[in-house]
């Protein structure tokens, strides 16, 4: 259940009539609420991305902040976004390129979020629409894939137990604010002091807390099933972090 934290739209039937074997909420919080209404077990099973096969640690990028999704009125327009960070001498890019194929539109995606530093995205706390929960605070795909591509998320993160236990401290720039001018303030500031350890430190992360194929790994064994060649990814992720924790090592 991606979205869920609308635990107040649970149907009756799923809650009673017991046609699942096993439930997997996007949400830590809402583990007690889907155990209390659903006769099958309940797992923690949080955002992910595709950082194996389109994450990266690029040290070369072209952008210091990238618009991306849904933004707090003030930062709505892209125009007037990209003139006042020329003015602080910041390289912005406005919202990127869709695609009706979801593998073009993901592939394209993921590329420019690799050319930008700080990706902008704000909780539905500071920045609210109408279909953003009222009260429950969360992180989505793009907050992940951000991550995956190895820029950090600026702007207000979420105030939750998933965030928390997910993210990591480079994870996001907090910016305390929705105003932009305040805001470009902050980020100019990150930007001058930003160096491409940064972006690697956001791939590996990502590549050890976030890559879908550690959700997998858990539905495979709740599922109690054979999957050679998740285990044959999961396998290269290892790999490559296991080469990390030896350079760290040396160094």
């Amino acid at each position: 259940m991606f979205d869920s934290f609308w635990t107040d739209a649970i149907p009756r039937f799923a809650s009673k009539a017991g046609v699942f074997d096993h439930v997997f909420v996007t949400e830590k919080e809402d583990m007690a609420t889907w155990t209390r209404m659903m006769p099958a077990p309940v797992r923690w099973l949080p955002w992910g991305s595709d950082v194996l096969r389109l994450g990266s640690a690029n040290p070369q990028r072209r952008f210091d902040l990238l618009r991306f999704g849904r933004q707090p009125p003030e930062w709505e327009d892209d125009r007037s976004s990209a003139t006042e960070c020329e003015s602080r001498g910041l390289r912005f890019q406005g919202r990127p390129q869709t695609f009706d194929d979801a593998t073009d539109n993901e592939r394209s995606l993921m590329g420019i979020l690799s050319d930008a530093r700080y990706v902008l995205a704000f909780s539905n706390r500071v920045a609210a629409s109408d279909y953003t929960h009222p009260r429950r605070e969360y992180i989505t795909g793009r907050w992940t894939d951000a991550l995956g591509a190895g820029a950090t998320v600026a702007g207000v993160p979420p105030r939750s137990e998933s965030v928390q236990s997910l993210l990591w401290d480079e994870a996001t720039l907090d910016l305390g604010t929705i105003s932009r001018s305040e805001g470009l303030e902050v980020i100019a500031r990150a930007v001058r002091e930003w160096t491409p350890m940064q972006a690697r430190v956001n791939y590996l992360k990502s590549l050890e807390r976030l890559d879908w194929r550690w959700r997998f790994k858990e539905i495979v064994r709740a599922l109690d099933v054979d999957a050679p060649l998740l285990e044959a990814e999961l396998s290269r992720i290892s790999q490559i972090l296991d080469r990390r924790d030896a350079t760290s090592a040396i160094g």
